[in-house]
């Protein structure tokens, strides 16, 4: 069959009714389209006390998309954040790999006066385009400006990254 375009206004089964099937290794796109969703949930209490970024420990998830024209569509929920001492702030940074693509706070808490200053929650969407098809893994990681600054900060609470392909456009 040659390339080109095909132009209907409606597809159906010879029938039609029933299912069209596309068989495997063939991918039917429309731009902006979801085409597949990744999710990592990370539970327990994390903090750090260093003052450069160092991973969240299990706030990682990985995703292998279809073409390198796709967009990564990255949502961030951190919960129960806090810190630990008046005049400081913690930061959260969001990387592809190991390289730092958008920060979700710069100064996270930061009040000037209260100790064990509880933000809540703290919330991300960034729309990368990492033009590859191999595996490509998002993470976080934290640091603080002084004292302890802390992500989930009651042991049952739940955090979560989600990636999206978003189809090309």
């Amino acid at each position: 069959m040659a390339d080109g375009t095909l132009k209907v206004g409606t597809i159906t089964t010879s029938s039609g009714s029933g299912t069209i099937t596309v068989p495997s290794g063939v991918n039917l796109t429309a731009p902006g389209h979801v085409l597949q969703v990744a999710q990592t949930v990370f539970t327990g209490a994390k903090s750090t006390t260093s003052t450069s970024l160092t991973d969240v420990s299990g706030a990682s998830v990985s995703i292998t998309p279809i073409s390198t024209s796709n967009k990564i569509l990255v949502l961030v929920n951190a919960n129960d954040v806090q810190k630990s001492n008046a005049d400081v702030y913690g930061t959260i940074a969001l990387l592809r790999g190991s390289t730092e693509i958008a920060q979700l706070g710069g100064q996270i808490g930061f009040t000037g006066s209260s100790n064990y200053n509880n933000v809540g929650s703290v919330s991300g969407t960034y729309l990368d385009s990492p033009s590859t098809t191999a595996s490509t893994t998002f993470k976080l990681q934290f640091k603080t400006s002084g004292g302890t600054f802390y992500i989930n900060t009651n042991s049952g609470t739940e955090s979560m990254i989600t990636v999206m392909e978003i189809a090309g456009w």
